[in-house]
């Protein structure tokens, strides 16, 4: 079975689907390099996106248990260890499933579902590691932040993603699947309305290919900037909080500091798409030959 060929970013392949421009620096030098080179042996053993998601939460269950040690700078490194084995099964997860044709809104939703089940459980752990009352008051607060945050963030990815291959989305999507499934949609897609002016000016142009290669070198630098919204950067910081001897340190960076980079990215992201959408005139469709010449790799 061959998988679509990603991107590149000075040598640095994609992993399949990610443009690499927006993605995290540990994702294209670690975690999606160690998921590639796994990929051949969970698809020749039949291992399905679904197990490779509940295993990465079972990874993810045990650097919570060593994060109940954080004291100990061996426990902590533990958990980061264990922590980095999640991640690379949750880049795993997708890559199975594209290769065998098996993503489906389930499968999303049960790997955002373990994605957010290993924080809960390193929230919980710290949280009645230290005891108190101001802990727990701090992770519960940061957990619904955080929760809100990564909806958002992985909404405007796949946003990113689509308009880079020349793919808008001039209506509201239609929100399927079980009560679950939809709820957890309703959040990414939440800003989806404040799009529309630019998903219906990129429909709208002679030349959407074009229009999106254009919107994705703008639009890239600002999702840069949402990067330390990734679970990578918050697992880096609870390492580094641990290390501190104050877990909860990684608590008010989530809310302090995160929350407002989350609000000031979104914004921005809307001024790139009202840029575009009030261009005043609509462009010719490019010559055959010129098109090819000017096409960029798509990121499948």
């Amino acid at each position: 079975m061959q998988l679509a060929a990603g991107g590149t970013l000075s040598g640095v392949r994609g992993d399949g689907s990610r443009d690499p421009r927006i993605e995290d620096v540990s994702n294209l030098y670690l975690i999606h390099p160690l998921a590639r080179a796994l990929l051949p042996t969970a698809l020749r053993l039949g291992i399905s996106a679904n197990a490779v998601s509940l295993i990465g939460l079972a990874l993810g269950a045990v650097a919570a248990a060593s994060y109940a040690e954080w004291g100990s700078s061996a426990m902590a490194l533990l958990g980061l260890v264990f922590s980095i084995g999640w991640m690379v099964a949750d880049g795993l997860d997708g890559m199975v499933a594209r290769a065998t044709g098996t993503a489906s809104a389930t499968g999303r939703f049960l790997d955002g579902l373990c994605d957010h089940g290993v924080f809960i459980l390193i929230y919980v752990t710290l949280a009645a590691s230290i005891g108190s009352a101001q802990a727990w008051a701090l992770a519960i607060v940061a957990g619904v932040c955080h929760a809100v945050q990564s909806s958002l963030y992985e909404g405007e990815r796949a946003r990113f993603h689509r308009r880079a291959k020349g793919l808008a989305q001039p209506a509201l999507p239609v929100l399927t699947g079980n009560p679950l499934v939809r709820a957890y949609d309703r959040v990414a897609t939440g800003v989806d309305r404040f799009a529309l002016p630019f998903e219906r000016r990129m429909a709208s142009d002679a030349d959407p290919v074009g229009f999106g290669r254009d919107y994705a070198r703008r639009a890239a630098p600002v999702l840069r900037w949402m990067t330390p919204l990734s679970a990578n950067c918050r697992v880096a910081a609870i390492f580094v909080a641990c290390l501190a001897g104050d877990p909860a340190l990684f608590w008010l960076f989530e809310i302090v500091i995160l929350s407002p980079l989350a609000v000031i990215t979104l914004a921005a992201h809307r001024r790139v798409e009202r840029r575009f959408a009030a261009l005043a005139t609509i462009r010719p469709s490019p010559a055959p030959f010129a098109a090819a010449a000017n096409k960029e790799p798509e990121y499948r």
